[in-house]
């Protein structure tokens, strides 16, 4: 595991974009990043048409500027490739690059992202430009990580987005009569003959072909994938000793598999902003967390982006109270975040994102928000120690992005289908019960060394993902799984006999027809060997082993309720609002207590106020809103 060259402790700092403001602004920001103890900024990630303001013409001798300011006041950088956003001069020389929707409509330049992933000329464009970045940056002091691209996740329909379709699909398939079988294509005579006949899932008179729909968000993972791989030796070949990352954005427009993406890159970072003003944002907060760090395989990971002071929820932006930006923040580091980074540090005078949140808003350093970042700054520097621990969670939930991408295809049982809120249901069902959880990818083989395995809505199942479960529950698992798991293979076909099809013997349980509601979903369940315990909850016996099944949606409490039963643990009363997670290292583990609340909360602990370095001893008190890390004893 690679960690930002030179860069001691945990990372604090955000995106600083200095090409937005005039030189003299550089000094008082470097002197700001000092005084609130800022460590480690992301520059560069939309200055391409600064750098690069004419084919082959380079600017660099404001960034050598920049750079050298930082690295005289301490601050390391996260170099970026800007290839997020191509400049004027390259949309108009190359308009074939520019992105075209499902319907045709080729969109032009003016935004973010205005690039097709599949166009020679932009691939061309992004390995000149990060070339040129990494020959005259590669040994500078203050360059710590490659940040390459952002937030990759931008889809293209245009022909040369099929070209590239066309070769993924003949090398998954090799032959048109495997396309054919995985696709289904003797329904409404969509038989290919060939392989210049396929095309992707543009607008088209009625229903799509589920399996196209689903192989073309496979097809584009890959093919920004291997975007963001070719940038990354081409860093990698002027200076090996740096880490090469990406920052992963999160929603249901990205066509990215994350889990596997994460095998290529030297550190998982993250970019995460809460859609919910109220306690969801908590919630939300946990449930990336914990995503990232299993998509981390353990390893440590970086919270690259967040909204330092807002929510922005129901079309307006909220105010984070007091307290709150440091409590998210800290919620990161506790599940193995190195660090809390935001976008960004000083809020710009105009553009389209002026109001978006910042370290130095425009009222300047004299307001709450930078006093608040001060004081983070400053506890996550006494924090580095907790680096060294490794989150304990000993329940897992599976994630699978091709189920979701599945569920979001045409033609399913019921419109409210929606995966990612099936697993976030899971995960906030566990997190206010008190219990921390890991996230699996069956796909990815390997043992399953947890007390308990859930299973929200795991769509698609492959024979070998069901003969894992099968081992895991009959070598003593305890498994939960809800309606729609395995009920079709990897290409979306639905599996016979009935439902949860590649899991019936497993649950016990046999299911001949769906029954959603306007209010939700409901079945009508067979049993097969396995015992009503619950309206709409099974269990059943499977080898040395347990598994439930949830044909219905539970509420919250009832959900939690169940899980804790389904785990051997006890409900922690309260979870909700006093957070805990523990990280242990080789000789000392650490417990984060979060207040979320609005009344003090006293937890039960034996150790040491790593904040404060005062001995804690049976309990301490946790201010309403407030936090507190114990190091604690033994």
């Amino acid at each position: 595991m690679k960690w930002p060259r030179g860069l001691d402790g945990l990372c604090f700092g955000g995106d600083y974009n200095p090409e937005q403001w005039p030189e003299e602004v550089w000094r008082e920001d470097v002197a700001l990043m000092r005084r609130a103890g800022v460590n480690l900024v992301s520059v560069g990630v939309f200055a391409w048409a600064r750098l690069e303001p004419a084919r082959g013409r380079y600017t660099f001798d404001w960034l050598d500027r920049v750079l050298d300011l930082l690295d005289a006041g301490g601050v390391k950088v996260a170099l970026a490739t800007p290839t997020a956003s191509p400049p004027p001069w390259f949309s108009l020389a190359h308009p074939d690059a520019l992105p075209v929707r499902a319907d045709g409509t080729r969109l032009l330049h003016g935004s973010r992202d205005t690039y097709c992933a599949s166009a020679p000329a932009y691939r061309q464009a992004c390995r000149r430009i990060a070339g040129e970045l990494a020959r005259r940056y590669a040994d500078h002091p203050a360059v710590a990580l490659w940040h390459a691209h952002n937030e990759y996740g931008t889809v293209c329909h245009c022909d040369h987005a099929a070209a590239a379709f066309r070769g993924w699909l003949r090398a998954r398939y090799r032959t048109l009569d495997a396309l054919n079988d995985a696709w289904t294509t003797a329904f409404w005579s969509q038989h290919y003959t060939d392989w210049d006949h396929v095309f992707p899932p543009r607008a088209t008179q009625y229903l799509p072909n589920p399996g196209q729909v689903l192989d073309f968000r496979r097809f584009w993972s890959d093919e920004l994938l291997a975007a963001y791989v070719e940038q990354r030796e081409v860093l990698r070949a002027a200076g090996p000793d740096v880490p090469v990352t990406t920052n992963y954005v999160f929603g249901d427009w990205v066509p990215v598999d994350h889990a596997r993406w994460s095998q290529e890159v030297d550190l998982v970072a993250i970019d995460h902003y809460p859609s919910d003003p109220g306690a969801g944002a908590e919630e939300e907060t946990a449930f990336a967390g914990d995503l990232a760090r299993s998509w981390a395989g353990g390893r440590p990971w970086l919270l690259m982006e967040s909204a330092p002071n807002l929510i922005y929820a129901g079309g307006r932006m909220h105010a984070k109270e007091p307290g709150r930006m440091a409590r998210h923040s800290l919620s990161h580091v506790a599940r193995g975040s190195r660090g809390a980074m935001f976008f960004q540090w000083r809020a710009p005078r105009g553009g389209a994102e002026r109001f978006h949140s910042a370290l130095v808003p425009h009222a300047g350093p004299d307001s709450r928000v930078y006093g608040e970042a001060c004081l983070l700054g400053q506890a996550l520097d006494r924090l580095s120690e907790v680096d060294t621990g490794a989150v304990e969670a000993s329940v897992a939930l599976a994630w699978d992005a091709a189920s979701w991408w599945a569920l979001q295809g045409p033609g399913l049982p019921w419109d409210g289908i929606d995966y990612l809120a099936e697993v976030r249901a899971a995960h906030r069902a566990l997190w206010r019960a008190g219990i921390t959880a890991d996230f699996v990818s069956l796909g990815r083989g390997g043992p399953l060394p947890y007390q308990m395995l859930v299973l929200p809505a795991h769509y698609l199942m492959s024979d070998a993902e069901a003969a894992a479960v099968r081992a895991y529950v009959d070598g003593g698992g305890r498994l939960v799984a809800t309606y729609l798991s395995g009920v079709a293979d990897e290409h979306g076909r639905v599996r016979l006999g009935g439902y949860p099809g590649a899991l019936r013997d497993v649950l016990g349980v046999r299911v001949e027809e769906f029954r959603p509601t306007p209010d939700g979903w409901t079945e009508e369940v067979e049993l097969a060997g396995a015992d009503a315990v619950l309206p709409g909850v099974t269990r059943h016996r499977f080898g040395a082993g347990t598994a439930w099944y949830v044909s219905r949606r539970l509420d919250g409490a009832a959900f939690g309720a169940l899980l804790a039963e389904a785990a051997g643990v006890p409900v922690r009363e309260g979870a909700a609002e006093l957070e805990l997670v523990r990280r242990r290292g080789r000789h000392a583990s650490w417990l984060f207590a979060l207040n979320h609340g609005t009344t003090d909360h006293a937890v039960a602990a034996e150790g040491t106020d790593v904040l404060t370095g005062k001995r804690v001893e049976g309990a301490l008190d946790v201010p309403a809103g407030g936090w507190a890390v114990i190091r604690e004893a033994g």
